[in-house]
């Protein structure tokens, strides 16, 4: 296969001084792309810096190897500052890695609301400012690869980091919804797990282990994301150390109850089969697979209510049955809730021929 180039692009890396994001930048530079290696300079908690520019320093290596890069001090949370770096330099943006991010690691019942506030505002409204300042672009331009960093954490959830597992799994939350906005204008947006050897990682993991777990190992998957062919968006994956591994959502077959009969004592007495994801799980990709689900059991009770209840006359049309079960439906308390709210007309031409 030939090598995957990024000449002509540009590509914004959150976070780049060190760690993961310093092999993302020199690995999109050394393929061709146009780097604008974004780093605060602070601490992984996100205090003080060391009082050195490692962002500079990157720029450095880029450049030395033949490439084109330039360095960005502002903080994330001011992602219009970032882009206007880019489209200065080099006209525009088409690739964003958000990668900037901090801990601030503390029990719940230690943690104060600076511990909170800090996590979000780096990992959520850092990731949205810098997008949000690029994506009229990228829509102009009918181009852009985003990756969004996740974690583990934030999938399983982690000890001691409950503000840190919260913005992680909001960030995944944040490229699905991205995936599906920007589709249109061939704006792709994926999420990555990443685990790697990095200053953060480095308070919780052993040297050795740290060693093994290069971010070198991950940075050629990220360039893969970010690459005009890439295939896939909306995605998630867990990467490190050479592994990749898409995730996903699963549900369980469930149980449905009468609504119209339902009480706790009911949903207790088959509870086991609630979370049984023995038989009949299913791995849903949209919330739209969930109201499906709920309108065919409406329809499954119509019909078998239908069937106790006096006979009525017929038009022999197939769609009876469907247009009864709207019409329950929408009298009852949840459906009469959405009426107000649909704005459209829906005309159905009923014939008793095929099709």
């Amino acid at each position: 296969m030939s090598e995957l180039r990024f000449d002509g692009k540009v590509a914004i890396v959150t976070g780049a001084g060190n760690g993961l994001g310093k092999s993302y930048a020199l690995l999109l530079g050394s393929r061709g792309a146009k780097v604008v290696v974004n780093d605060l300079g602070k601490s992984v908690t996100g205090d003080g810096g060391d009082g050195k520019n490692p962002a500079d320093l990157v720029v450095d290596e880029i450049k030395k190897a033949g490439g084109e890069a330039v360095a960005n001090y502002d903080s994330v949370e001011f992602g219009e500052k970032i882009v206007k770096t880019a489209v200065d330099a080099f006209g525009t943006v088409d690739i964003i890695v958000n990668n900037a991010g901090i801990l601030r690691d503390v029990s719940f019942q230690k943690m104060k609301d600076i511990d909170w506030d800090l996590i979000m505002l780096v990992h959520l409204k850092g990731a949205y400012s810098v997008t949000r300042a690029a994506w009229n672009i990228m829509r102009e331009k009918k181009y852009g690869r985003i990756i969004n960093t996740g974690s583990s954490s934030g999938i399983f959830g982690s000890f001691g980091q409950s503000n840190y597992a919260t913005a992680k799994l909001g960030l995944w939350g944040f490229t699905q919804s991205l995936a599906k906005e920007g589709e249109k204008r061939n704006i792709r947006c994926n999420c990555i797990a990443p685990i790697a050897g990095t200053r953060m990682t480095a308070t919780v993991m052993p040297a050795e282990v740290i060693e093994a777990l290069k971010p070198d190992y991950v940075a050629p998957f990220v360039a893969f994301l970010a690459h005009e062919s890439v295939p896939d968006n909306g995605a998630l994956y867990e990467v490190g150390a050479g592994y990749i591994a898409r995730q996903r959502w699963q549900r369980s077959a469930g149980v449905q109850y009468n609504p119209a009969a339902l009480t706790p004592e009911a949903i207790a007495a088959q509870w086991d089969k609630v979370g049984d994801f023995s038989t009949g799980a299913t791995n849903p990709e949209s919330n739209q697979e969930f109201m499906e689900v709920i309108m065919n059991n409406l329809e499954k009770q119509k019909e078998a209510a239908a069937k106790a209840a006096p006979v009525v006359a017929s038009s022999g049309l197939k769609s009876e049955g469907i247009f009864s079960m709207m019409k329950s439906y929408l009298a009852q308390g949840h459906g009469k809730a959405l009426v107000p709210k649909v704005a459209a007309v829906f005309g159905f031409e009923i014939t008793k021929a095929k099709g």
